[in-house]
């Protein structure tokens, strides 16, 4: 399929993030099409993050506009800004499980807060979600009794307990082995095909993003502003920007090392 021949679910439009006077980054303007596994990448503190804090609302921009569906979020409403985000499932680095909650309890939480199912409906809930992501039977188990990547999809099962129509990563698989961040990668693309989710991820995992990404936006922290767009194998043989096609390949010091 044409690529403007898809539905734009996220449209970043004229984006300049900054602290104060300091500008991040700037004149940021990309797409993300619906069922997109997008990755959001880039050299050391290019703002990566800083991007996806914006997408999610947690700062404002200094200007520009970030529209899901056609819906302005920054022009929204604080109604209209929650409607929005009852939409989305985020997992952050560290995971973000409550440790003296089991894990059922921490899937079950947003269910509590945004939907009026019984006890008995949320625990059905809750145990097809763990099954989805390969943690069945592990219910009545706290955070610190499970392995790091077992924690990671518990955090991915408590994000899709509201069916979102947009998942948000950052950095999905830091700290895990590779076995373990394979696993995870899989999990991802599974979870979206059968779910029908876009998915927003900030990584520097090279695998990650050639296994898994469809679509990509790459941040120069020297210009201040993006410099390619597109799906991250084309980029890697055939973007015009020498700096892109050496992330991508790690083929000089540049782009090396990478943190969000």
């Amino acid at each position: 399929m044409m690529a403007d021949a898809r539905t734009v679910h996220i449209e970043v439009s004229d984006l300049t993030m900054a602290y104060g006077t300091f500008v991040i980054q700037q004149d940021l303007s990309f797409n993300v099409y619906h069922g997109d596994i997008f990755v959001i990448m880039g050299g050391s503190g290019c703002g990566k993050s800083t991007l996806l804090k914006h997408m999610l609302g947690l700062l404002e921009p200094a200007s520009g506009d970030i529209l899901y569906s056609g819906q302005s979020f920054i022009n929204a409403s604080a109604a209209e800004r929650e409607a929005m985000r009852r939409r989305w499932g985020i997992t952050y680095q560290a995971g973000g499980l409550l440790s003296a909650m089991t894990l059922a309890e921490n899937i079950t939480l947003p269910l509590q807060l945004y939907t009026d199912y019984s006890e008995r409906e949320r625990d059905s809930i809750v145990a097809y979600k763990l099954a989805l992501v390969g943690l069945a039977g592990y219910q009545d188990y706290y955070p610190s009794e499970i392995s790091g990547g077992m924690r990671k999809r518990a955090a991915l099962a408590r994000a899709i307990a509201l069916d979102p129509d947009i998942l948000f990563f950052d950095e999905p698989s830091a700290g895990l082995d590779p076995i373990s961040s394979r696993l995870l990668d899989e999990l991802i693309v599974q979870l979206q095909e059968s779910t029908g989710a876009t998915v927003v991820m900030v990584t520097h995992e090279l695998a990650s993003i050639f296994d898994i990404a469809t679509n990509s936006v790459y941040l120069d922290a020297s210009t201040r502003t993006m410099i390619d767009y597109g799906d991250p194998r084309v980029l890697r043989d055939h973007s015009e920007q020498a700096v892109v096609r050496q992330f991508l390949s790690r083929s000089s010091a540049t782009g090396q090392e990478d943190s969000p």
